[in-house]
């Protein structure tokens, strides 16, 4: 057998592929880390005044605007109180592991129920399919300040308004509804995990009297390890990069998403589109480059620690 031909047969079936991720994947990723470090950077033209730290500067709350306006940028990152990256690191840190621990009980408990398991399969599943802003316009009802969700509790409490809503109602519902929205995935993906699990492991831990939690602990949750490590990963990508939940919710989507007047709700992708289509959208494509960049470091850096910390725990 000739490996050369065959060689050269795979790269060919491969090329439309690979020509596709080099245009649309890689080159834009490339282009993004390069006009982050220019300086008067203009998108419609190309042209700049050279090589920079300012973009990364002036987004970090470090520079002022050379424009002359003496505002320091506090609305991507800050220590004195609500900023994108600080949202999202709650947001992330708070419906991930929340969203994970209730679709794997979820899903333990579809598994063992053997007559209804595909009528409840169904049922869970279908937030998945069904449109994300219709699924935002029912919660803005329910947390209303007339909502069902005061009536049942008989609150008063305007959770999502703009004008009296707080910053922590604001995030509770904005929490609520990611999490919700999560959940059929990972059921999908935890149920397909325990239909791979031998019987025999349940019934050996029967014969030595091992209780239905015992079992669970000391069996699923060492079998089930990979699809809990891939879970992990993608949805802390997905909640760093977390943008349609607040349009769909708060039903906003540009500055308003601000509570009082504030920029309290930003997250950094939405910083960046925000960046990308305000008035002078041609020059502030540097800063939302710039944040682009730092958020690609920080999914890194996270999905590093993440498989650094699976090698010990991970049971393949």
């Amino acid at each position: 057998m000739d490996t050369n031909k065959n060689n050269y047969k795979a790269w060919l079936y491969l090329a439309p592929v690979l020509v596709l991720m080099a245009v649309f994947t890689f080159f834009p990723i490339i282009n993004t880390i390069v006009v982050s470090f220019l300086k008067d950077y203009n998108a419609t033209t190309g042209a700049h005044s050279g090589f920079t730290f300012y973009n990364y500067a002036y987004i970090l709350g470090f520079a002022e605007r050379y424009e002359g306006s003496g505002v320091y940028n506090r609305i991507f990152f800050s220590f004195e109180g609500p900023s994108a990256f600080w949202n999202t690191m709650f947001i992330t840190f708070v419906t991930v592991p929340i969203s994970v621990i209730i679709a794997l009980l979820i899903s333990i408990c579809i598994h063992n129920i053997k007559p209804l398991q595909k009528f409840f399969q169904t049922i869970f599943f279908m937030p998945y399919v069904t449109n994300v802003i219709a699924i935002g316009m029912v919660f803005s009802i329910i947390f209303s300040s007339t909502g069902v969700f005061n009536q049942i509790l008989r609150l008063n409490v305007n959770w999502i308004g703009e004008t009296s809503a707080t910053w922590l109602s604001c995030m509770t519902v904005l929490c609520i509804y990611i999490i919700w929205t999560a959940l059929p995935y990972k059921i999908l993906i935890f149920l397909a995990g325990l239909q791979g699990i031998d019987q025999q492991y349940f019934d050996a831990a029967r014969i030595d009297g091992a209780s239905k939690a015992k079992a669970n602990v000391r069996i699923v949750l060492p079998l089930l390890s990979p699809q809990i490590l891939y879970i992990s990963v993608t949805s802390f990508i997905s909640a760093f990069k977390e943008y349609g939940a607040i349009v769909g919710l708060l039903n906003r989507s540009d500055s308003s998403v601000a509570v009082a007047g504030t920029h309290d709700l930003y997250t950094i992708v939405y910083y960046i589109y925000d960046m990308m289509k305000s008035g002078n959208w041609a020059v502030s494509s540097q800063f939302a480059s710039a944040a682009a960049v730092i958020l690609l470091i920080v999914i890194l850096l996270f999905t590093l620690v993440e498989l650094r910390v699976s090698k010990k725990m991970v049971v393949y």
